[in-house]
């Protein structure tokens, strides 16, 4: 009996154990990184990345159309003024010279007949054989002749000229940067064939949008740096602004120009900088990492020296600059919040500022071992 109520007492004491809840254990402290809120210089500068270009690009085409016999150049090759890039079939233009050609022959033929024609009638009517009448109609006859002539020899010009037209010469010295007609294609009279950047000022061709196209001006200083040069930046101006916007991207297309000493390769990448205007603002930066997204709202954690604790708080983003964001509203100058490591926190959650010893650290280690 003594041992059936000690073996009850046992099994009602493990009951009671098994019922009641294990207690959760204690969240551990975390160690954040702080920061001040403070204010800096924020410059009003704005910046856009362009393309340098030739000033004068001179996309060349055939003056007749006919189809490609052969192609000189290739894409990036160097080219000097006058020397051959592309050549047309010159058969049919050839037989159209010499067709121009038999044609002066004819006419000159009639020329020098009517001219025979109006000597021999002009001396019958110094016989008196004919009339002063046959002699009028004998000289309108030759100068028709001779109308014809002139007539002939400004045609078969003006086909030599095109038969000369079916070769393709560079203007100037400049780069190939594009070729559209190959061998064998059949190409329209003023169809682009071969662009040449010609050799000269050079140009960094970039666009803005239109909200900031109204502040853009002729002559305006900017500062140009060029990728392919290195970090220094180059003065440069504005010299043209496009009148009308791109129909698909709806900017405006802007070119600045280099000074002639400026070493900028065609197709290298350029930043314009545009100059600040006015005196630099004061405005509140922060690291991104600083930032984290709490249902619709950005928000910063911000941190209660008195309780050691962090809360959530909303704040508007103005503009990004680089890894930094530029906060208008929300916190205040002096007020400290979390840098780094915001997804693990919760709204209340206990924190202690990190200071980077060995002492802390080994701290926080048995913190969570435990």
């Amino acid at each position: 009996m003594k041992f059936l109520r000690l073996s009850l007492a046992v099994l009602f004491t493990a009951g009671l154990a098994a019922c009641s809840k294990t207690p959760p254990p204690a969240e551990p402290v975390r160690s954040v990184k702080l920061m001040a809120v403070a204010p800096s210089a924020l410059s009003a500068q704005e910046a856009y990345a362009g393309e340098v270009k030739a000033r004068v690009e001179s996309a060349m085409g055939f003056r007749v159309g006919g189809k490609v016999l052969r192609r000189h150049v290739e894409v990036g090759q160097r080219v000097l003024a006058g020397q051959l890039l592309v050549e047309l079939d010159p058969a049919d233009l050839r037989l159209a010279a010499e067709a121009a050609q038999a044609q002066v022959a004819a006419a000159q033929t009639q020329r020098d007949l009517a001219m025979a024609d109006l000597k021999r009638y002009q001396d019958l009517r110094d016989k008196g054989f004919v009339s002063g009448a046959e002699i009028e109609r004998r000289s309108a006859t030759l100068n028709a002749a001779e109308a014809s002539l002139r007539q002939a020899l400004a045609q078969a010009g003006v086909q030599g000229n095109q038969a000369s037209y079916a070769q393709l010469r560079a203007g100037a010295a400049g780069v190939v940067v594009s070729v559209a007609a190959e061998p064998g294609q059949v190409v329209a009279a003023g169809a682009p064939v071969v662009k040449v950047a010609q050799d000269g000022p050079r140009d960094v061709v970039f666009a803005v949008p239109e909200r900031r196209v109204a502040s853009v001006r002729t002559g305006q200083a900017v500062e140009v740096s060029i990728l392919a040069a290195g970090p220094e930046a180059f003065p440069a101006t504005v010299r043209e602004v496009a009148a009308s916007a791109d129909t698909a991207s709806r900017t405006y297309q802007i070119r600045v120009a280099l000074a002639p000493e400026v070493a900028a390769p065609l197709g290298a990448t350029a930043n314009v900088s545009f100059a600040a205007s006015g005196n630099q603002v004061q405005a509140i930066r922060l690291p991104s990492a600083a930032l984290a997204k709490v249902g619709q709202d950005t928000v910063v954690w911000v941190f209660d020296a008195a309780a050691s604790t962090v809360q959530p708080r909303p704040v508007k983003v103005q503009a990004a600059d680089g890894n930094q964001v530029v906060v208008t509203d929300g916190i205040q100058v002096g007020e400290e919040i979390v840098a780094a490591g915001v997804h693990v926190l919760s709204p209340g959650q206990k924190v202690v500022r990190f200071d980077g010893s060995r002492a802390q650290a080994e701290s926080l280690g048995a913190q969570a071992a435990r």
